[in-house]
Parts: structure tokens; sequence; C-alpha cells
């Protein structure tokens, strides 16, 4: 059998293909969402702080729900958890791409229905990410979450590419609009998967008792807290330190555009990674993979050093292959050994300390730098990023994780 036809294994599902579009049209409109929100903040008189309160309170109430999200989504059927949170999120952004149009919008106003797109995003996660292993058999999983990621980092790039043109060309509230039909269009995607197995019934349980049973399955496996643990370290120097410094360092040397390229290069790596993860078939992939994110400490260091464009633009570009080839491996791991009644409460766990660092490293990266130097705090960073990792590489559990027997029983066959 072809490479070729067996990455195509994973879409003789019609689940997964219907959770693979309903996903892709999702990010594409998040792509363009944030681009046209700034802008439309500031075409009402909005000022920066503005700005940083209409995103702050979409960020803030993601996080705050990614664990309802996850309790949910072991609860109860995760299609339908997505339906219900595609729908809210379609009708909040609905309403905000009217009131750009109309020119009703105002600053809070724009906030507070960004927190309920934030909670509908918060509760998505979770059940999108653990109901891939229920959408096709098992010996399809590692091609399904390749193409997953592939789709979302490609329509994220596509995404914020049309996000700038649509802005500039017809206004940030047609741009609104456009994801508010993606989040509409995903609802009926997501109602037709069939995964083949029950829905989960809801558990005698209460929330507080299921978020502590989910807590207990993350931090009794090693590899997965301390992987955690390793990310956000590593999401609060790259994500969080040099997305902040990145275009202070820019402003002073090689210029906007080059940064831009730079940041461009890093995308085309993450979908260059995800390519490469479809064929790409190593026994200790978990461990390879927690390596080579070792990999993302280069362009920090050489953005420190203000190192020539074409070496930063490298680095960057390493840098997101190998965060697209560690992508793969992690969910494959996670979906192969945690059990499926648990998995979105993990996940959820998983993105709580992902998207807390990055906030962190964001706003500790300005005072710090005032008081160190950008230079010190990049070199820093880079080093608390290979320290992290050689931490990781020490946990035996890390080193010994095995994916390549066939996926326990407990990862549901999806229907095709």
């Amino acid at each position: 059998m072809t490479s070729h036809t067996k990455t195509m294994r994973a879409f003789s599902s019609a689940s997964f293909r219907h959770l693979f579009f309903a996903r892709l049209f999702t990010v594409l409109g998040n792509g363009i969402a944030p681009i046209a929100l700034a802008f439309a903040v500031l075409d009402i008189g909005g000022s920066a702080a503005d700005l940083g309160l209409v995103v702050a309170a979409r960020s803030v109430f993601n996080v705050a729900f990614l664990l309802v999200g996850g309790v949910l989504a072991d609860r109860y059927s995760r299609s339908l958890v997505l339906v219900s949170s595609s729908v809210v999120a379609a009708i909040s952004q609905a309403v905000v791409a009217w009131s750009v149009l109309n020119g009703s919008a105002t600053v809070m106003g724009l906030a507070l229905l960004g927190t309920l797109n934030g909670a509908a995003a918060g509760v998505a996660l979770p059940a999108s990410s653990a109901l891939v292993p229920q959408t096709v058999p098992a010996h399809n999983l590692r091609e399904a979450n390749a193409l997953i990621q592939l789709g979302i980092y490609s329509g994220t790039v596509v995404g914020a590419s049309l996000g700038g043109v649509l802005t500039s060309a017809v206004g940030p509230g047609w741009g609104l609009a456009i994801d508010a039909l993606g989040f509409a269009a995903s609802a009926p995607l997501y109602y037709w998967i069939r995964t083949g197995v029950a829905p989960v019934a809801a558990a005698q349980t209460n929330i507080l008792q299921d978020l502590r049973d989910g807590w207990k399955e993350f931090a009794s496996r090693t590899w997965v807290w301390s992987i955690v643990v390793q990310f956000t370290i590593i999401n609060a120097a790259f994500s969080g330190v040099v997305m902040v410094l990145g275009p202070i360092i820019a402003d002073a040397s090689f210029g906007r555009t080059q940064w831009g390229i730079m940041v461009a290069a890093q995308s085309v790596g993450l979908i260059v990674g995800s390519f490469l993860a479809l064929r790409w078939r190593p026994r200790r992939d978990l461990f390879i993979g927690v390596m080579l994110v070792s990999l993302c400490a280069l362009p920090i260091f050489l953005l420190g050093q203000i190192a020539p464009t074409p070496w930063l633009i490298a680095a960057f570009f390493i840098a997101g292959v190998t965060f697209g080839l560690f992508g793969v491996a992690w969910a494959q791991s996670l979906q192969t050994h945690i059990p499926p009644e648990k998995l979105a409460r993990v996940y959820a766990y998983d993105a709580l300390g992902s998207f807390i660092a990055i906030p962190v490293g964001e706003l500790a990266a300005g005072p710090l730098a005032i008081h160190y130097g950008n230079s010190n705090v990049l070199m820093a960073s880079a080093g608390a990023v290979v320290i992290a990792t050689f931490v990781a590489s020490l946990i035996p559990a890390i080193r010994q994780l095995d994916n390549s027997p066939k996926v326990k029983r407990h990862s549901a066959e999806g229907s095709t």
C-alpha cells in the first residue's frame, strides 16, 4: 500500500471528514477574526488599552471554560457539545459583525460578546480533540491526527492572510461576518458525526468530582504532566516573550516586513512538520518529539543576537517543523494511552497549562526587558527551553512510551 493511500485512509470515514472540515471552517474564520476585530475597535475610536480589554475578555473566558468543556465532553456526546458551542459562537460573532456593520458597536459591547465567544471556544477545544479517536479505526489514528493538525495550521495561515485582505478591501465587519459563517457551517458537520459508540451517560457525580477525577488521571501519568510543564515553559518563552520582544527588535533593526516573514516561516514550518508526521513514524515518537522542540531555542537565541535575517527565517521555520512533528506525536500518545471516558478532561488540563503560560510570558517580557535588556531576556528564555527539555528527557516514562503497537481497544472504531 502506498504512502498516499495510507494517508487517505482516514478520509474514508464519513465522521472523520465531517470533523476535519468542521474544524477547518472554524479555524479559517478564527484566522480572519483577530485582525478584523482589532481594526473594528480602532475604527470606533478605541485606544490600544481598549483593544487589549476586548482581546483579554475573550482570552480569560476561553481559559476559564476549558475545564468545564472537558467535563461536558466526558459526560455527554462530544459531537452535540460541539454543535452547541458552534451555535453559540456563530450567534455571538454574528451580533458582533452586525454591530460593526451598522455602526452601533461599542468597546464594552464587543468585550461582552467576546466573553461569550471565548467561553464557547473553551468548551469546544477538549471535545474536538478527544473526538478524533472516535471517528477513525485505531490503525488510522496517526494519519487522522496529522491531517487534523495540517488542516488547522493551513486554515490559520490562510485565514490570517484573508483577514488582512478583507479588512482593507471591504471593512472589518464583513471579516467578522465570515467568522460567524464558519461557525454556522461547522455546526451541522459536527451534528452529522456518528462515532459508532453510544453517547456517554451523565455520571452521578457532580462537576467538581469529575474535575478531581480528571486531575487524578492527569497527575498520575508522569509523562503527561511533565511534558505539560515543559511546554508551559516553552510557550511562555517562545509564544510569550518572543512575540512581544520580536516586533520591538524588528523596529530597531531589520524591520517589520522581515519580522512578518519570520512569523510566516514558522507557520509554514508547522504545516511542513504536520505533513512529515504523516510519513515519519519512529517507534519512540513522543520522546523524539520532546527532544526536537528544544530547537525552538535557536530562533530565540538568534533573535537576541540580532542575527542575519536569513538565519532567523531558517530558525523560525525549523522551530515550526519541530512543533508540527511533536503535535502529532502528543495527540497520538494521549489518545492511545488515556481512557476515552477521561480523555477530554486530560486535554483540558493540558490546554490550561499552555494557555496560561502565554499571557504570563507576554506580561513579563516588557518589564524584564526594561530591567535586563532584550538580549539578556531572550538568552535566558532560550536557556529555559533547553533546560526544560533536558529535564523532560531524563524521565523514564517519556523515553519508554511506545506508540508503535496497535492502539488499545478503548480507542473506538469509527463508522464509515
